[in-house]
């Protein structure tokens, strides 16, 4: 049983899970070809990824500025763009974009990838695991009271003018039952279509201390943070926020 809501039009743009591995060299590109290979068969679109360092140099003979790049690791997708898997150096990424169906696929899927990408990277100790959900709420009205639809918003002293054209919210809020740290932004984006207000909603779950290390354990602590995940996505929105989710997608 859910023990959040489920809503048939969900606002959620792109869920992601994460898992960063420590190496201080950095893991050899070439050891990432082996999980590549064995989720070429679903994730068909192969594109190599780069990080790039610029150089300057300051001298008597004049300036001097360049831009190295080199291989990082991969990024994979399925067909039709929806899923995606990075396989980095450095570590893991899995991201659903919309539309998003259910935690039980979405992690079954994410799961299955790691594990290629474990086998490859067995030695390395795991630094950190996030979960993040990327929502976006698109709200039917030309104007809107944050308050209204939102439970976190800024407030505008009384001695300013009250109209708000766009604003950004960062929080940094700490869970220690779960050795966890939650980063929630909130911003105004150009909206979905005309007469209507987007608000994007990123809730970014993570840990960094005494990260859990064997399968069992990560993929348990990873059902931990979705629970969390939902009651601070509720805890953020209203009752009329929520109506907005009810009706499915015409």
């Amino acid at each position: 049983m859910e023990p959040f809501p489920t809503y048939p039009n969900s606002p959620i743009t792109e869920a992601i899970i994460d898992l960063r591995v420590i190496c201080p060299d950095g893991i050899d590109v070439k050891v990432l070809d082996l999980p590549r290979d064995g989720l070429n068969a679903e994730y068909r679109v192969v594109d190599a990824m780069f990080a790039a360092q610029g150089e300057m140099v300051v001298g008597p003979m004049g300036n001097s500025a360049s831009v190295r790049q080199h291989p990082i690791g991969w990024k994979l997708s399925t067909g039709d763009g929806k899923q995606i898997v990075q396989l980095r150096n450095d570590g893991f990424t899995y991201s659903r974009l919309a539309p998003y169906e259910a935690w039980r696929s979405f992690q079954r899927d994410a799961r299955r990838a790691w594990e290629s990408y474990r086998k490859a990277t067995l030695l390395f100790p795991i630094e950190r695991l996030a979960v993040r959900y990327i929502n976006r709420i698109d709200i039917p009205k030309d104007r809107i009271e944050l308050k209204e639809y939102f439970r976190t918003f800024p407030e505008i002293s009384p001695d300013l003018p009250q109209s708000l054209e766009g604003f950004f919210v960062q929080l940094l809020v700490p869970f220690p039952e779960l050795s966890a740290t939650c980063l929630v932004n909130q911003t105004i984006v150009p909206p979905a279509r005309v007469g209507v207000v987007s608000v994007v909603l990123d809730i970014d779950l993570f840990r960094t201390v005494d990260v859990p290390q064997t399968e069992e354990s990560i993929w348990e602590y990873f059902e931990c943070l979705r629970v969390e995940k939902d009651r601070i996505f509720e805890a953020c929105i209203t009752d009329p926020t929520r109506q907005l989710f009810q009706t499915c997608p015409s």
